[in-house]
């Protein structure tokens, strides 16, 4: 390659710089010397001036919503970068795709781009892109509900901006940090700190950036009450992010001008400018601002006593959420091992570095290890918590609806059942997969709980015209010594799995004994369908996680591909195998045996009546206002007085003026959680230091706190199960 001239080299990092600096203010001039940049650069064969103007245009079409663009010319930088051995050219290439996706609704891989950028711009120093890159990750964080380490994440971004003194870098991070406190009720430092942010960005003309502010500004003044002028923020907000061409921006703003209006009571203008929000998210793919439009929507709905139109925003909103989920649960696993790999590669290029650089790469390692079980427990109770109050007014509900809303709530019943399966074939398989499930058997009534699953599955089946059917040998035993859930568990996922894959005839639950010996019976469980049948060279990749031959799979069938996987896997936990045999055309059996103990019938539960708990107290801690209203109404229903905490803080309080006879304890909570909440009343002196403590949570990790698990009398999961919670205090009541 022929040496280019230094001026024509000179001119083209001009330009690139130019276009860098006026981003800020004017995006499609940024736009326009950056390609100018590119042919110039093309034109000489300067890759390393290629790769620089690849980036820059990437990062700028990420600003302006132009996602698929820009991750296209990020990978394209990332060519010549690594031929080159640029480290920090790839780095740059990563955060620019980091941004796209989790602008969109790919939060776990942006994650994994951000951890590996960010490990590079350690390595160099680089505190600019350090700054930048803790934002985003603090962003994402945010999205899932951690707030400890959105702060955490937001600090370490100041930080690093002051390093290099670049004031524009700290305003960008108020404008989030202030929402935070705003959520924590902290509303004269929410107030105090987006107004220094609004008066940096009026200081270094970042325009762009303004608009983030004074949208920060609007969320402010609109819980203080000051409507008027939160609408002249909000409204300037639109008017820039418009201009400018900034999409993440503008949905933002569309949503909270919505919620604005509907504090204002103006709910024609708020439906107006929420369906604008909804219809403009979903021509750009920003997920979160899509179902929180629906949200607002029904609740408009709702207020206006329009029951069929609020049920039907409050599906979409259900759906909505969970084609988010689909398109990251299926992630998680293979997002985490992608950690496990960054790691693995950095740790070569460190075994030349000192001793601190080891360390850091270890801390490094531990917080990816924390990362995970974090963003577990975070997902299963960001989803759970919403969802909760979704199962529990459809239950409500059903008891009084007429035959015209019947069907709504047949499909809203569903869809968040559906919902659940989904959320809870990942937990489960995650669970299974790291070998922290263990068979707990107890005395079952066996015929019922076949009843119960055929039920069950009895609606899906109707639905695609097709029958249920099941065969019960007659020598079986009364009641066997089992795992309810975890059988529950392999049947409903064979069941479901030949439903989806049948279109007509019928599936049959066959359930025989095959032999008895020492105290046992051998029992051969087979769930036969006359569906679309496995070619036999997939017999084994349909038991691998995440697997759907696509030889019988269409988009139709759907699901996570994790049943068949957690139906080996809970097969093995009982020393048996599930088989199959399979005939393309005609269909397939899934077959498994068991050696269970026949026992006598467990004693049967009070019927559960208002009289069994008529007149009890209970204190419920509930941070969220849906489920303390849905959650107090249920309790009513079985003649309970409730008294209501709104965090753990509240609930301690609370505990010290009167004895309960039972405490709900939420676990995620302001101000004080659940675990310390409980952990306080039990160890001071307090008149419920003794009370049955039902721990009532979404995060279906929180039983594993070895900590505090002595403290509960028992761990409740979110979405409520009516009965179980019925029991469990008629139980503590005895």
């Amino acid at each position: 390659m022929e040496a280019i001239a230094i001026t024509d080299s000179q001119a083209i990092t001009t330009l690139l710089d130019d276009a860098y600096v006026n981003r800020i203010h004017n995006l499609k001039h940024s736009i326009k010397l950056a390609n100018e940049a590119l042919l110039l650069s093309r034109k000489n064969d300067y890759k390393i001036l290629i790769g620089k103007s690849l980036n820059q245009l990437s990062l700028f079409y990420m600003i302006r919503g132009a996602y698929k663009r820009s991750v296209q010319m990020a990978k394209q930088a990332i060519t010549y970068f690594e031929d080159l051995k640029d480290e920090r050219g790839v780095a740059d290439a990563k955060y620019n795709i980091a941004g796209a996706y989790y602008k969109t609704d790919n939060y776990h891989l942006g994650l994994i781009y951000l951890f590996e950028s960010l490990a590079t711009y350690r390595k160099f120093d680089d505190y600019h892109n350090q700054a930048r890159t803790h934002k985003s990750l603090g962003t994402i964080y945010e999205y899932f509900g951690d707030r400890k380490n959105a702060i955490r994440a937001y600090e370490n971004a100041i930080d690093a901006a002051r390093k290099v003194k670049d004031i524009n870098l700290v305003s960008n991070v108020y404008n989030p940090l202030s929402g935070i406190y705003l959520k924590q009720k902290k509303t004269a430092k929410a107030l105090r700190i987006i107004e220094q942010s609004i008066a940096m960005k009026a200081k270094t003309g970042d325009i762009r950036g303004l608009a983030f502010a004074l949208y920060g500004r609007g969320k402010v003044y609109t819980v203080m009450g000051r409507f008027q002028e939160a609408e002249n923020d909000l409204k300037n907000a639109i008017e820039i992010h418009i201009n400018a061409g900034e999409k993440l921006g503008l949905g933002m703003a569309y949503h909270k001008m919505g919620a604005l209006y509907i504090e204002m009571g103006k709910l024609d203008k708020a439906r107006d400018v929420l369906k604008k929000g909804h219809s403009f998210s979903t021509k750009y793919n920003i997920a979160i601002t899509k179902f929180k439009c629906s949200y607002l929507l029904y609740r408009i709905s709702k207020m206006q006593g329009k029951l069929e139109s609020s049920l039907a925003y409050l599906e979409l909103y259900l759906h909505q959420k969970e084609a988010v989920i689909n398109t990251q649960t299926l992630k998680v696993i293979e997002n985490y091992e992608l950690i496990a790999k960054m790691e693995s590669m950095e740790k070569e290029a460190r075994l030349q570095k000192e001793r601190a650089a080891i360390m850091e790469k270890q801390e490094r390692a531990e917080q990816a290890a924390r990362m995970k079980q974090d963003f577990l427990s975070t997902m299963s109770h960001e989803i759970r918590t919403p969802l909760n109050a979704v199962t529990t007014i459809t239950s409500l509900l059903t008891q009084k609806a007429g035959e015209r809303e019947d069907d709504l709530l047949e499909s809203l019943k569903f869809a968040s059942n559906n919902l659940l399966l989904v959320i809870n074939d990942i937990l489960d398989f995650t669970k299974l997969d790291t070998g922290k499930v263990q068979i707990e058997s107890v005395p079952c009534m066996f015929n019922g709980l076949l009843g119960r699953i055929i039920k069950t599955y009895n609606s899906l089946a109707h639905k695609k015209g097709i029958q249920l059917l099941l065969t019960g040998d007659t020598t079986l035993n009364e009641c066997y010594e089992l795992d309810e859930t975890k059988l529950s568990q392999i049947l409903g996922n064979l069941i479901s799995n030949a439903i989806k894959f049948t279109d007509h005839g019928h599936v049959k639950v066959i359930v025989e004994k095959v032999n008895s010996a020492g105290g046992f019976d051998e029992l051969k469980f087979s769930v036969a369908d006359t569906g679309s049948g496995i070619s036999e060279e997939f017999f084994d990749e349909i038991f691998e996680s995440f697997s759907q031959p696509k030889s019988i799979t269409t988009r139709k069938q759907g699901g996570t591909g994790l049943g068949l996987a957690i139906v080996k896997k809970l097969t093995e936990l009982y020393g048996s195998e599930v088989k199959v045999k399979s005939t393309v055309g005609v269909g397939s059996v899934f077959s498994f045996t068991l050696k269970l103990k026949p026992a006598d019938a467990p004693g049967k539960i009070a019927a559960k009546t208002s009289a069994g708990l008529q007149g009890k107290t209970v204190l419920l801690a509930e941070d969220n206002l849906i489920n303390a209203m849905v959650a107090r109404k249920l309790l009513s229903n079985w003649g309970i007085i409730s008294e209501h905490a709104a965090d753990g803080l509240q609930a301690v309080e609370k505990s010290k003026t009167k004895a309960f006879d039972f405490i709900l304890m939420d676990i995620h909570m302001p101000e004080m959680n659940g675990f310390d909440a409980t952990a306080n009343i039990r160890e001071a002196q307090n008149p419920n230091a003794k009370t049955p403590v039902f721990a009532l949570t979404a995060d279906i990790t929180a039983e594993g706190n070895k900590e505090y698990k002595d403290f509960f009398t028992a761990f409740l999961r979110k979405p409520i199960e009516i009965d179980r919670l019925y029991e469990a205090l008629l139980q503590a009541s005895v």
